[in-house]
C-alpha cells in the first residue's frame, strides 16, 4: 500500500485539524475540558484513522477505517454547530469550517466507493 501521507483526504484532514486548534484556542478557559477538548478529538480522530485503515492488511479494513473517520467528522460537525450555536464561533468561521468538512465528507464518501468498486 502506499504512504498515507500521499492521500489527499488525509492531506486535507490534517489542514481541518490545524484549523480547529487555532480556532478553539479562543474559547473560553473554562471549556478546555469540555467542548474544546472534544472538538479536537473529533478532529484529530479522521486523519488518524485514515493513516491507521491504510495500514491495515485489507482494503475490507480500510473501508471501516474511513468509516469511523466519517462518524468522526459528523462528530465534528454537530460540535462546530454548538460552538456557534453558543456563540464561540462566530458565523463566518463557523461557515468556513463546516464547509471544509462538507468538501472533506463528500472527498472521503467518493474514496470509500472508489475502493468499494474496486
Amino acid at each position: 500500500m502506499s504512504n498515507f501521507r500521499n492521500l489527499l483526504i488525509w492531506q486535507k484532514s490534517m489542514v481541518l485539524v490545524t484549523k480547529i486548534y487555532t480556532v478553539t484556542n479562543n474559547f473560553p478557559k473554562e471549556e478546555v475540558f469540555g467542548l474544546t477538548s472534544q472538538i479536537k478529538r473529533s478532529a484529530i480522530s479522521i486523519p488518524s484513522n485514515i493513516a491507521e485503515g491504510l495500514g491495515r492488511e485489507s482494503s475490507q479494513e480500510f473501508l471501516r477505517f474511513l468509516k469511523i473517520s466519517i462518524g468522526s467528522l459528523f462528530e465534528l460537525q454537530t460540535q462546530l454547530e454548538i460552538a456557534k450555536n453558543i456563540i464561540y464561533l462566530d458565523e463566518e468561521t463557523f461557515n468556513n469550517l463546516y464547509e471544509d468538512t462538507r468538501e472533506l465528507e463528500r472527498m472521503i464518501v467518493s474514496f470509500t466507493n472508489k475502493i468499494k468498486n474496486n
